[in-house]
């Protein structure tokens, strides 16, 4: 194993790519004047600020007016949708598997009087355009479906959308109805998936800079261009008037440099990657009993055809506690994530699993795998090796619980198994 462990949490956060360091470092010490200011350093940091704001353009196959800069995903996603959303009669589709960024954003809105339709996803994770079309109503202002799952990596079929909502919204205008916009979260698509607004056919996207190797708190809104925007923070009316404040230079130069790198290499990376998860799924399907794999079952490699990120794994074990699991792997230099976790909220599981009908029996064991640039095999064979002997010690355990339950006829804990009483 490596001295630094194994990270397998990359749909979580991302570590710095070196280029993109060496890119930020100096807007540090160096460049570092307010890109407002009118002296010549500050007239060096509005240059770069435009070079950045023309790269992401570029990338992007937009225009720079229709790039917004932004402190990462979260607000980028609170800016499409209160930005959008201001009459208290407006009507918003969504699904049940969003990013809480979105569902968080949608529930305030609906105790303003907004209308909230949740479409449900099938147990692969994808919504269905049919149920989608039965959702409009004539207040309809905004759609937001996101491109890629966090949590199974589940694609969804975006293009698909916009392509039916082209055509809806020439049918409104005809009617005297409102136009619907469309948002889509891309934030774990953007190092991954096509990000062409003109191909992908979106109004609004949300990329994130933590997510593709870039610096943490930093992100982009896409806003097509006519379409205008509530802002979010008011003050001295910078990123269009609709992020005021100083903008982060460092982190903006980071952001884009990084978008630029993981688009350049994609195919190359996804090729490489998809093989990777294959050989672990398969491998955890045939060392270990009683694990589902959760989100799309087509694993094709083929770049048109893919159906889940190439990095994502989320896999279910039978009666093992998956915060139980996280911990016996942390403590071997393994890092993941679990779809269930003990937490002042409450036992609540996934809400992304549970709206894909996740078993009863295999929910609370669910682990989330995501793999980057450093996995190499070696890395996961040591995670297979690890992961069987962790299954079948906690299972181990769990049958011993089971059997004391039975002896005294009371549960031992009616939360969580407490993995601070436990030793591995």
């Amino acid at each position: 194993m490596k001295p630094e462990g194994i990270y397998l949490d990359h749909s979580a956060a991302t570590y710095l790519d070196p280029k993109v360091k060496q890119a930020m470092e100096p807007y540090g010490d160096l460049e570092y004047a307010n890109p407002s200011s009118l002296h010549s350093l500050g007239k060096k940091a509005k240059e770069a600020l435009n070079q950045a704001r023309n790269n992401a353009a570029s990338l992007l196959n937009a225009k720079p007016s229709e790039i917004i800069f932004t402190a990462g995903g979260t607000e980028s996603i609170n800016l499409a949708i209160f930005g959008v959303v201001g009459a208290n009669d407006a009507h918003i589709i969504t699904s049940n598997v969003e990013h809480h960024a979105v569902l968080s954003s949608c529930k305030l809105l609906e105790t303003k009087g907004c209308k909230i339709s949740h479409l449900p996803a099938d147990n692969e994770g994808f919504i269905s355009l049919d149920q989608l079309k039965k959702a409009v109503k004539p207040e309809t202002t905004l759609i937001s479906i996101m491109y890629a799952n966090n949590e199974i990596g589940t694609i969804e079929p975006i293009k698909e959308i916009s392509a039916w909502l082209k055509i809806l919204n020439q049918q409104r205008i005809s009617a005297g109805l409102g136009r619907i916009l469309f948002h889509t979260d891309a934030c774990q698509a953007a190092g991954s998936l096509n990000i062409d607004i003109i191909d992908i056919g979106v109004d609004l996207m949300t990329l994130n800079g933590s997510k593709i190797y870039g610096p943490k708190q930093t992100g982009i809104l896409f806003v097509k261009k006519g379409i205008e925007l509530n802002p979010l923070i008011y003050g001295g009316g910078q990123e269009r008037n609709l992020r005021s404040g100083t903008e982060n230079i460092p982190g903006i130069i980071g952001f884009t440099k990084a978008l630029e790198l993981v688009q350049k290499d994609r195919l190359n990376e996804n090729d490489r990657l998809q093989k990777l998860r294959n050989y672990v799924i398969s491998q955890i399907c045939n060392k270990i009993p009683d694990v589902i794999i959760n989100g799309p079952k087509d694993y094709s490699i083929l770049p048109n055809k893919i159906k889940r990120l190439p990095n994502n794994i989320n896999v279910s074990f039978k009666k093992v506690d998956g915060n139980l699991l996280l911990a016996y792997l942390d403590k071997r230099g393994i890092y993941v994530s679990t779809g269930s976790a003990c937490s002042s909220k409450g036992n609540e599981p996934s809400h992304v699993l549970m709206s894909i009908n996740c078993s009863e029996n295999y929910i609370n064991g669910s682990l989330r795998m995501t793999l980057g640039k450093r996995n190499t095999k070696e890395d996961l064979d040591y995670l297979i090796k690890i992961l069987v002997s962790g299954v079948k010690e906690i299972r181990q355990i769990s049958m011993i619980t089971t059997d004391l339950e039975k002896i005294k006829g009371t549960p031992l804990d009616a939360g969580c198994i407490k993995m601070t009483s436990t030793k591995f």
